[in-house]
């Protein structure tokens, strides 16, 4: 029988974040990938720790700019799927987004 343990650190932290009537923009989304990808500890040298916000703020920026081409991308193709459907009017609403 084999048995496995996952030990968690003694800070993990659960957050929440929610909109209202919306879904969460390009950048919110950025900022919130980018909180998970780097990370700075309150104690660590202050040398450190600017170049590491400075680190973060390049990621999110970078995650950013990939995410808005994302969107992009799917609305191109919601509307040629449009389109070929026969639903002109309805690819014009979706392009106008």
């Amino acid at each position: 029988m084999i048995t496995a343990a996952m030990e968690l650190s003694s800070d993990f932290k659960v957050g929440v974040r929610t909109t209202d009537r919306r879904g969460f923009t390009a950048e919110e989304l950025a900022q919130q990938c980018a909180d998970k990808i780097v990370a700075v500890s309150d104690t660590a040298p202050p040398a450190i720790r600017d170049q590491a916000l400075a680190y973060r703020a390049r990621i999110e920026k970078l995650i950013e700019l990939y995410l808005k081409q994302a969107v992009q991308s799917d609305r191109t193709t919601v509307y040629n799927t449009l389109m070929d459907a026969g639903e002109p009017k309805l690819a014009e609403l979706v392009r106008r987004l």
